[in-house]
């Protein structure tokens, strides 16, 4: 049995996604277009961007920085084992060394 397709506006995508990082504590992680990807950090304030074959436009991340309402978004690069993602932390919501640690984590 198939499940039907149903179609959301990404900017709600984004918002839902961000809420359940907040509220469940967990990494939330969406397919936002062909082979682009984002990892909402627990807490809603932090995200990283990325794609299987390349790197991620930074005019992507502020885009959805502007989408998740980040005040003063910080971006960065982290290169894990086999990708390399565009992070982006709210300036002042975290310590950013632990946000850092936590990309790691996640990448």
């Amino acid at each position: 049995m198939s499940h039907p397709t149903v179609t959301v506006k990404i900017r709600e995508a984004l918002a839902y996604a961000q809420g359940r990082a907040t509220t469940l504590g967990r990494t939330q992680q969406l397919e936002i277009g062909t082979d682009l990807f984002i990892r909402i950090a627990p807490g809603g304030r932090r995200f990283l961007l990325f794609t299987l074959d390349g790197e991620p436009e930074r005019t992507a991340a502020e885009a959805i920085a502007a989408a998740l309402g980040l005040k003063n978004p910080e971006y960065g690069w982290h290169q894990g084992e086999t990708l390399r993602s565009l992070t982006v932390i709210e300036s002042g919501s975290e310590i950013v060394a632990e946000a850092q640690s936590a990309s790691h984590d996640e990448g």
